[in-house]
């Protein structure tokens, strides 16, 4: 069920909406394998009526289920938006469409959500990746700090013998 407002009662008083809205509702195609969207979203926002516009302020928490891009380990990964604020024009080229006297509040949600998305998603700062075991399992770090065992020593041995 998409978040609606109605403008009657926006009228009157300001709108205080709480409470959860599926995953599905929410109708976000990730297109991503590292993050996917299959917990509700829980929201806390106020919707003022300004002239011929809205402003919606909250709050909005969402959990995804990613998989760290290093070392393919699934973890959650808490998006929280504490100051989210929203201007939603009524009239104009970009006006939000009226149904019914109520506003859809979704596309809205939807657009900032999607900017919060974490590009990269790590399981931990710092997450080493994957380990290969055809590798040695200790690192040899020279006095410059640089990685000995990296696929560069290899390179230089054969620029060596030749």
């Amino acid at each position: 069920m998409p978040l609606t407002v109605n403008l009657r009662h926006l009228e009157k008083h300001d709108v205080t909406l709480d409470g959860e809205m599926s995953a599905a509702d929410l109708e976000i195609e990730t297109r991503d394998e590292m993050v996917q969207l299959r917990q509700p979203l829980r929201h806390s926002i106020e919707v003022q009526k300004l002239g011929d516009s809205l402003l919606v302020r909250g709050r909005l928490i969402l959990t995804l289920d990613c998989l760290c891009v290093r070392c393919l380990k699934p973890f959650s990964y808490r998006l929280e938006m504490r100051d989210w604020t929203c201007h939603v024009p009524l009239v104009g080229e970009e006006s939000a469409p009226v149904v019914s006297d109520s506003v859809d509040l979704t596309p809205y949600l939807r657009e900032d959500i999607l900017l919060e998305f974490p590009q990269h998603p790590l399981c931990k700062p710092g997450c080493d990746g994957l380990k290969n075991p055809n590798t040695e399992t200790t690192k040899k770090s020279g006095a410059d700090g640089i990685d000995k065992s990296s696929p560069w020593t290899e390179l230089d041995k054969l620029k060596t013998k030749s």
